[in-house]
């Protein structure tokens, strides 16, 4: 017997193997993190460090900035290259502002693709360049920085083997010999893309870049990696290592944490240079160039993304579409960096004062005010953990929360301890807060929305390792029980113990409420009532399509302000929304978020099926990825007549239509009950002929309660019907359209195109704007060579896959009424995602997957 492995079953295959990967990669981090970690409680004390701080110069402090922007200003040439590469191209202060921004993001959150993704996406898109483009520029950008990774480290182990083999043991012949082995091929790289065009791999087709744009990849990852490598070299000790050397260490901790997906590669990035330096720079010096290298080359660049971001709502004035999508991406740079504000302040509360500090508040301050400073502001600062989603979402409770969080512990910095870095931190998230109001627009209270378990799971790593660092910090203090009742200006472990408890209590109690929580109920079963409602919001609004509600086989989310609604199906794990929501369109972003928050709720994955263009910057803050589907035929009515040339075919086809003896009438929805039989009649023809059954979901089906709701436009001969089609329209003069579209077998064929003709000029007479002839799928995709992978294979169905749909014969029968073709989208997660949902899709249209085999 043979067994044919189907598409699903490699990727099931590739998903298992991906988690083996991972997880080994997770156990090697966490060895290396936990022998890191042993290093730091046997050797070093926080005291020592602390010192190491002070102690670093100044100027080596503003080297090390100033090779921090050399480093984020290399980086903003990635975008530049990599737009080249994807045959797009922008004013490069949009691509620097983007650049920085995503990676300030990126950078400190980790997980590039999607953090420094999504703002590419808005950004770029609002610049107007086309989703696929970006998805690939984003593709190309990985890709040369982790080869820029890879060449440079290479490159640093030509010179520095010596240094690298006393850590590691290696041989320095063999170091260097794989260093060279590595430049060789990337000189090998660049003389191939010489060639230029595409090349086959193992059955899969690369799209090389140009020579010279691959030259220019590399120098741009090696002058960012240098940069960023100098910016800890300049914060150790003179003459502690040699530079060439240092930068192979960085490059190999860079790429382990970035491998490690964890925010900021933060503790592998550390493990791996605390071990491997540990024999040339003693080991609190490291360890204190390690925290300010994070806060110089993390924080100060997050920061600094963040006031940008705000700033701009300074700019609507200026409405460009850019500058509008950057002030809208705030909430975003905001929750990241309100989630670093709440981790500083957890830090604080379990580390001590100066005692220049502790001195001046015994002098000043009475102890139960320091006592109480010390306390809520470590409460505060987990409070900031938990509204930072809150932003993430948008809420406005977040925003009015994170604000007096964020001005509560600015006036309990001065009691904990004279702390004036947490003061900026702080007035920097409450300014920021302040300029962005506009941008926190979902109504919502803030813990209406539950919290996922990977939140809650980031929030107990936090703890876990605030806990660690506070045994650390009082690693000589004797816990006996009285050390919980000392109070005492200068008795910081136990106000530390004191406020860490309590942290940890809240986080089980907020963890324990998300498992006793029930999932709101947002579905409203589609009864009668609840489709009468839908049908009044339908006519309130322009979309036609927005009528296949009335079908009955959707769920429905309905809005508080019972305005607008998403109507979607499930299969399987797809949740999946047709069209964009139907109703205001500021009711959009609530639904949305909704809907994407209960499908993950349920363990699901949300999705939007044929949405315009005008509604992405929604589902992109959603966190959503967007892929071209097709495109969609609307006929401008006011400028459509049978006249002229380009429309020569289908007047002879009407004209033909009328000798052959057809007439066309519109029955209004009161006068279909007469005729339902003959329209019966010629459906079950149809189907007959056709050897197909009824589909649902995106198209009507031939049921009474469906038909008897809409208007009818009937082509008959003599007094025979031979042919109709459901008409579908609002009360708005904007858009009408057409869902079920039948004839006799034995109709003149003549007869639909006569149909669609009179129909059309029936609503021009009307005064409406347009008519959508509706979606051709996989059409108009991307046909130059940098096209990405999706429209590649879009391009190769649509061209090939008349076995499975007549995609050509639909446009064609479409092009013969010179229509506008407007893109459609699917807004989904990533990676394999899209396939299985529209997978789902075809068998939600089709009744089960059987059906769309056999139609």
């Amino acid at each position: 017997m043979t067994v044919t492995a189907t598409p699903e079953t490699w990727v099931s295959k590739l998903s298992q193997w991906r988690l083996w990967v991972y997880a080994a990669l997770a156990v090697l981090m966490g060895a290396l993190v936990l022998q890191a970690g042993r290093k730091l409680m046997t050797e070093l004390s926080y005291g020592d460090i602390e010192s190491a701080v002070r102690a670093t110069p100044a100027m080596a402090l503003l080297l090390s900035v100033l090779a921090t922007a050399a480093s984020y200003y290399a980086l903003t040439f990635y975008d530049r290259t990599a737009l080249a590469y994807a045959g797009a191209q922008l004013p490069q202060r949009v691509v620097a502002k983007t650049a920085f921004i995503a990676y300030a993001l990126s950078n400190t959150i980790g997980l590039g693709v999607l953090t420094g993704g999504a703002v590419r996406m808005r950004l770029y898109g609002a610049a107007g360049l086309e989703a696929g483009l970006v998805s690939r520029a984003i593709v190309f950008n990985a890709a040369g920085f982790g080869v820029g990774v890879v060449v440079v480290g290479a490159a640093a182990l030509v010179w520095g083997a010596g240094t690298v083999q006393a850590v590691f043991g290696t041989p320095p012949g063999v170091l260097r010999g794989v260093a060279v082995a590595v430049l060789l091929a990337a000189g090998a790289f660049i003389g191939f893309c010489q060639r230029g065009g595409e090349t086959v791999f193992r059955g899969m087709v690369l799209r090389l870049p140009s020579a010279s744009l691959a030259s220019q990849q590399l120098l741009i990852s090696a002058i960012d990696v240098v940069a960023a490598a100098a910016a800890l070299w300049f914060l150790l000790p003179a003459g502690a290592i040699g530079f060439p050397a240092f930068v192979g260490f960085f490059a190999l901790a860079i790429a382990l944490g970035v491998i490690s997906h964890v925010p900021g590669g933060l503790g592998v990035f550390e493990a791996v240079m605390l071990l491997a330096l540990g024999h040339h720079v003693p080991a609190e010096q490291l360890a204190a160039a390690l925290v300010m290298f994070r806060v110089v080359y993390y924080l100060l660049p997050l920061a600094l993304a963040v006031t940008l971001l705000t700033s701009a709502e300074w700019q609507r004035g200026a409405a460009t579409p850019v500058v509008k999508a950057a002030a809208s991406l705030s909430p975003l740079l905001l929750s990241a960096y309100t989630w670093v504000v709440g981790v500083v302040l957890l830090v604080s509360g379990v580390t001590p004062a100066t005692q220049e500090a502790t001195d001046w508040l015994s002098r000043t301050l009475a102890l139960p005010v320091v006592e109480a400073a010390h306390f809520l502001g470590s409460i505060a600062g987990l409070a900031l953990l938990f509204v930072a989603r809150g932003m993430f979402l948008r809420l406005d409770a977040s925003w009015w929360a994170g604000l007096a969080l964020a001005l509560f512990s600015l006036l309990l910095c001065l009691p904990k301890g004279i702390a004036l870095s947490e003061g900026v931190l702080l007035l920097v998230l409450a300014s920021s807060l302040a300029l962005s109001r506009k941008q926190f627009n979902r109504r919502a209270a803030l813990f209406s929305q539950a919290f996922t378990w990977g939140w809650l799971a980031a929030v107990g790593a936090v703890v876990l390792a605030i806990t660690a660092l506070l045994f650390f910090v009082y690693r000589d203090v004797d816990y006996a029980n009285q050390v919980w009742w000392q109070f005492e200006f200068d008795a910081y472990a136990p106000r530390s113990l004191r406020a860490l408890v309590a942290v940890c209590l809240i986080t089980l109690v907020v963890a324990l409420s998300r498992l006793w929580r029930r999932p709101q109920a947002v579905m409203v079963k589609p009864d009668s009532g609840a489709l009468d409602q839908a049908a009044r919001i339908v006519r309130a609004q322009p979309s036609a399509g927005a009528g296949l509600v009335m079908m009955g086989d959707k769920s429905l989310m309905v809005s508080d302000s019972q305005r607008a609604f998403i109507m979607f199906g499930r299969r399987g794990r797809s949740w999946v929304a047709l069209y964009d929501p139907v109703g205001p369109q500021s009711e959009w972003t609530e639904l949305v978020w909704r809907f994407v928050e209960q499908a993950r709720e349920s363990g699901g994955r949300a999705a939007f099926y044929q949405v315009r263009a005008e509604g992405l910057p929604v589902y992109l803050d959603a966190g959503l990825r967007v892929h071209k589907l097709g495109e969609c035929a609307l006929v401008d009515l006011p400028s459509f007549s049978l006249q002229g040339k380009q429309r020569a075919n289908l007047r002879h086809g009407v004209a033909r239509a009328q000798r052959e003896g057809l007439s066309f009438e519109v029955l209004a929805p009161d006068a279909v009950a007469a005729v339902y039989g003959e329209l019966q009649a010629v459906s079950d023809a149809w189907l007959s002929d056709h050897q197909t059954a009824e589909k649902a979901f995106s198209l009507g089906a031939f049921r009474r309660d469906y038909v008897l709701r809409q208007p009818v436009a009937v082509v008959r001969q003599g007094e025979r019907i031979v042919a109709f089609a459901t008409l579908l329209r609002t009360d708005q003069p904007v858009e009408a359209s057409v869902d079920l579209m039948r004839q006799l077998p034995d109709a003149p064929r003549s007869a639909m195109d006569f149909l669609f003709a009179q129909v059309i000029l029936h609503f021009k007479a009307e005064g409406l704007q347009r008519f959508n002839l509706g979606m051709v799928p996989l059409s108009g995709m991307a046909q130059h060579p940098l096209a990405p992978n999706w429209h590649r294979l879009g391009r190769l169905l649509f061209n090939h896959g008349e076995n499975f749909y007549n995609f050509q014969g639909l446009r064609a029968f479409k092009e013969k009424f010179d229509p506008v073709w407007e893109p459609r989208y699917l807004a989904s997660p990533g990676g394999f995602a899209p396939f299985f949902i529209l997978a789902d899709v075809a068998a939600l249209i089709a009744g089960g997957l059987r059906r769309v085999i056999a139609k």
